[in-house]
C-alpha cells in the first residue's frame, strides 16, 4: 500500500472559487466555494449499483474533493421505461453517503451506457430523449437551462480561482455514437472500425468540443469521457473502435494550445493510469481511468494495453486528482476503501 502523500503543508491562503456553467450565466450556475488557493481536488468514478452496498462515500468525503465527478454507468437501469430510470435514480440519491456527499460537494458527470439505457448503446436507443431529462435531472440541472433543449449531455464548466483555473469538458459518448464491429475473427466482442467509418462524438459534439477547447485560457482543461481514450486492445468499447476519431482528437489537442489536458474515464470495471507522447504536444498525454465504484473485475487475468504505466486494479475504487497551480503538477490516486492507495503517478505540465 502507498501511503497518502501531500505536495504541500497546511494551506495558509483560502480563496473564493467560482463554478461557472459556460453555456449560460443564470444565478442557479454560480456556486461559491470556498478551497485551499494552491491546490484543487476533484473525486471521480464510475460503474455504480444501487442494489450493492455502496462502501466508497465515506472515503471520498475523508478526500474533501471539490468536485465529484460522475463518469458514467451511475446507475444500472438498462431499460427503456424512463420511469424505471427516474426511479433508479432516486433510490441512488436516497443512499446515506452520497447524500452527504452531495450536500459538501458540487457534482457533474457524464453517462455511459447502462445508465443511459441501452447495453453498448448508441444513436439507436429510443428512448435517449426521456432519459437525458431524467439524467439532467438526478444532477439537479435547471428546468430552464440550455441543456434541456440540446440534444446530448456533452457540456463544459469553468473554475477561476486566485492562483488558476479548470476547465471541464464533459463529452457524450453515446447520443449520437453509430454501430459498432462485432468481432468475428477472435474472442474478443468488438473490432475497430474501418478508418473513417462510423462516429463517436457527431458534428454537433465536434464543432461544440473544438470551440471550448481552442477558446480555453484554463491552467488544466480535463476531458471527461465515459469510454477510455488509449487502452485500445481489450476489445470492448474504447475510442480505439473509431480510429479516425482518436486521430481527430489527437489534432485538435495540438493545433488548439490548450494547456494541461488529460482525460478521465470509466467503463471497464478496473483502474489503471494510460500515458503517451503527442507529437507536437509539449507535454505527455494521461488517460486516468477508475472503474468500478460497486462492483469491480476480480477475475481480471490481464490484457494487452501498450499505454499502461504501473499495473492493473480490479478492487472497487475511486479516482483522486490533485491539482496544484503553483508547481504546475498534478498528482493522480486509485484509492481503496478504507482510503488504501495501491497507486498513484504524478505529471508536470
Amino acid at each position: 500500500m502507498i501511503k497518502k502523500q501531500y505536495i504541500f503543508g497546511k494551506p495558509s491562503l483560502l480563496f473564493l472559487l467560482i463554478l461557472l456553467l459556460v453555456s449560460c450565466s443564470t444565478k442557479k450556475d454560480l456556486t461559491d466555494t470556498p478551497v485551499p488557493g494552491s491546490e484543487l481536488t476533484i473525486a471521480f468514478g464510475s460503474c455504480n449499483k444501487v442494489d450493492i452496498e455502496n462502501l466508497l462515500w465515506d472515503d471520498i468525503l475523508k478526500s474533501k474533493p471539490v468536485l465529484w465527478i460522475w463518469g458514467g454507468d451511475n446507475i444500472y437501469a438498462d431499460t427503456e421505461d424512463v420511469n424505471e430510470i427516474r426511479a433508479m435514480y432516486e433510490a441512488q440519491n436516497n443512499i446515506k453517503g452520497y447524500k452527504k456527499l452531495k450536500r459538501k460537494t458540487q457534482v457533474i458527470g457524464t453517462w455511459d451506457d447502462h445508465d443511459y439505457g441501452l447495453n453498448d448503446g448508441g444513436k439507436e436507443f429510443v428512448s435517449k430523449r426521456g432519459s437525458q431529462q431524467a439524467f439532467l435531472d438526478f444532477l439537479e440541472v435547471p428546468a430552464n437551462h440550455p441543456r434541456r433543449l440540446q440534444e446530448g449531455i456533452y457540456h463544459s464548466y469553468s473554475y477561476q480561482g486566485e492562483m488558476g483555473s479548470v476547465k471541464i469538458l464533459v463529452l457524450d459518448t453515446r447520443y449520437f455514437r453509430t454501430p459498432l464491429t462485432p468481432d468475428t475473427l477472435t474472442n474478443k466482442r468488438i473490432s475497430p472500425n474501418s478508418y473513417g467509418q462510423g462516429e463517436l462524438l457527431g458534428e454537433k459534439q465536434w464543432t461544440w468540443f473544438s470551440k471550448e477547447l481552442r477558446s480555453s485560457k484554463a491552467d488544466f482543461n480535463i476531458i471527461i469521457s465515459s469510454i477510455q481514450f488509449l487502452s485500445n486492445e481489450h476489445g470492448f468499447e474504447c475510442w480505439g473502435n473509431f480510429p479516425h476519431e482518436i486521430d481527430r482528437f489527437k489534432r485538435l489537442l495540438v493545433s488548439s494550445d490548450a494547456q494541461g489536458v488529460f482525460v478521465l474515464s470509466g467503463d471497464r470495471h478496473i483502474s489503471e493510469f494510460s500515458k503517451t507522447e503527442i507529437p507536437g504536444l509539449p507535454y505527455p498525454l494521461v488517460d486516468f481511468t477508475s472503474s468500478g465504484l460497486t462492483h469491480a473485475y476480480k477475475d481480471f487475468k490481464g490484457e494487452a494495453n501498450p499505454y499502461r504505466i504501473g499495473h492493473v486494479v480490479f478492487n472497487e475504487s475511486f479516482g483522486l486528482v490533485k491539482l496544484n497551480f503553483i508547481t504546475r503538477e498534478i498528482q493522480f490516486q486509485i484509492i481503496e476503501d478504507e482510503g488504501k492507495i495501491p497507486l498513484e503517478i504524478r505529471q508536470q505540465y
